[in-house]
């Protein structure tokens, strides 16, 4: 393909994506295929000789889009979002194009793993400046760090890879983790020879958009020199708004804090943010200095070398996609956005609190509604098996204090009050007709 091949492709394929997000609403949300099903569709081997655009392009429809969850449907309310804007696929499109290699930073997962690292590092070379013929290996061996029992599995993995032991903490009714809990946790572990010293703190929960109280989590974090690290994944966005910014009361506290753009700033994946009090700490952890990598502007103080900030190297240049998104919606436009989405899952939650036959299983903050079916879990089960065979809408579960609960997270720029509306009642349908089963 040359340039001008390249000009007019280019322009082709805007119009697709353009037609493809017109109409997705008209696909069907979820894909009905089995596994496997692209075994019999494309060729054992790539070909010996290029093939052209047209039959690539026409491929697109035959092979790919039939397996293809439509993620940014009105109709998907499963997980939490994946953000999706006009002004960030075409940041996108340069980024590809200038194809720089950036030092920035990760995802939400990989934060939480980069500060446990950080944290590990500090607590390590603390005891040791105490204590020089403790080992490494046997302080390690002691360490604790903890969490809530709400918190995203990124955060055990973090532990797993990090080669010190988690613990899940229990929360209280709100499933949140307050303080008094935390304390008394800490003075039996430390009782026990076990050094604390790092506690994950969630704010927007993945199971119910809970928030942990780190006004009260923070301070005894400090007075016991551990790292508090805030994952706000999916709720971080929210801040911009003012009335959601006494969520992040305590905040102060924290020593690393993180949030996802790309779940609910409107910035295609991937792109995640974070901050942390003492750059030291992180670049005490991970520094690397090979000669091949230094450069004149290092020593002076004037660059930030973000590649002593993580573990890989370098990444793809995500802050062009920030730096479009913000110029062309203005924060007006993204609180708007935020707002709107809001507004939707109180809507929903309207619905649901208005039919006896369901509850509502945590508060609604944001952008997510837990419900259920008054009844078993098995009942419940089934009815979610239900919405999903029927492909209209989707949704995923949790497990609330023993409950099965059913999840609805606004997640598309597109939708609207309809949507929500007809998932309603489509939902309710499905309900009528189990319920009538069950009398049966």
């Amino acid at each position: 393909m040359d340039i001008t091949e390249f000009r007019k492709r280019g322009k082709e394929m805007v119009d697709y994506v353009a037609d493809y997000l017109e109409t997705i609403e008209q696909r069907q949300v979820y894909p009905d295929v089995e596994p496997g099903y692209l075994r019999s569709l494309i060729p054992e081997e790539a070909p010996d000789e290029p093939e052209a655009y047209e039959d690539v392009i026409q491929d697109i429809e035959r092979v790919i889009m039939p397996g293809v969850t439509h993620w940014h449907s009105p109709f998907f309310f499963a997980y939490f979002p994946t953000a999706s804007s006009f002004p960030a696929m075409l940041a996108d499109m340069l980024c590809g194009a200038i194809g720089c290699i950036g030092f920035s930073w990760g995802t939400a997962s990989e934060a939480t793993l980069v500060a446990l690292l950080a944290a590990r590092s500090r607590i390590v070379k603390q005891i040791q400046a105490h204590d020089p013929q403790r080992s490494e290996v046997e302080i390690i061996s002691k360490l604790v760090a903890y969490s809530s029992d709400q918190a995203h599995s990124s955060v055990e993995r973090a532990g797993l890879i990090g080669g010190v032991r988690m613990k899940k903490m229990s929360t209280d009714g709100k499933f949140a983790v307050c303080g008094e809990t935390f304390r008394k946790t800490l003075e039996e572990d430390k009782a026990s020879g076990l050094i604390p010293f790092y506690f994950c703190a969630t704010l927007g929960t993945t199971p119910s958009c809970a928030f942990d109280r780190i006004t009260e989590l923070g301070p005894i974090c400090n007075a016991e020199g551990m790292w508090m690290h805030i994952d706000a994944a999916y709720a971080g966005s929210a801040f911009i708004c003012p009335e959601f910014r006494p969520l992040l009361d305590g905040v102060e506290f924290a020593d690393s804090f993180n949030f996802n753009p790309h779940k609910w700033l409107l910035v295609n994946f991937d792109c995640s943010t974070m901050w942390v009090k003492r750059r030291a700490d992180i670049i005490g952890a991970f520094k690397m200095d090979p000669l091949y990598l230094k450069h004149d502007h290092q020593e002076s103080g004037l660059v930030t070398d973000y590649r002593h900030w993580q573990i890989p190297l370098g990444r793809r240049f995500r802050s062009l996609k920030l730096w479009f998104v913000f110029r062309m919606y203005g924060l007006r436009g993204l609180q708007a956005y935020i707002r709107k989405h809001v507004g939707l899952a109180k809507e929903f939650e309207r619905l649901v609190r208005n039919d006896e036959r369901f509850e509502i299983c945590a508060d609604v903050v944001l952008g997510l509604v837990c419900f259920r079916l008054k009844g078993s879990n098995e009942l419940n089960e089934l009815l979610l098996r239900r919405i999903n065979g029927a492909r209209r809408v989707h949704l995923v579960p949790c497990q609330l204090a023993g409950a099965f609960v059913l999840r609805f997270a606004v997640c598309s720029r597109t939708t609207e009050s309809r949507h929500a509306q007809e998932a309603w009642r489509h939902i309710s349908e499905l309900a009528s007709e189990l319920l009538r089963g069950q009398k049966r």
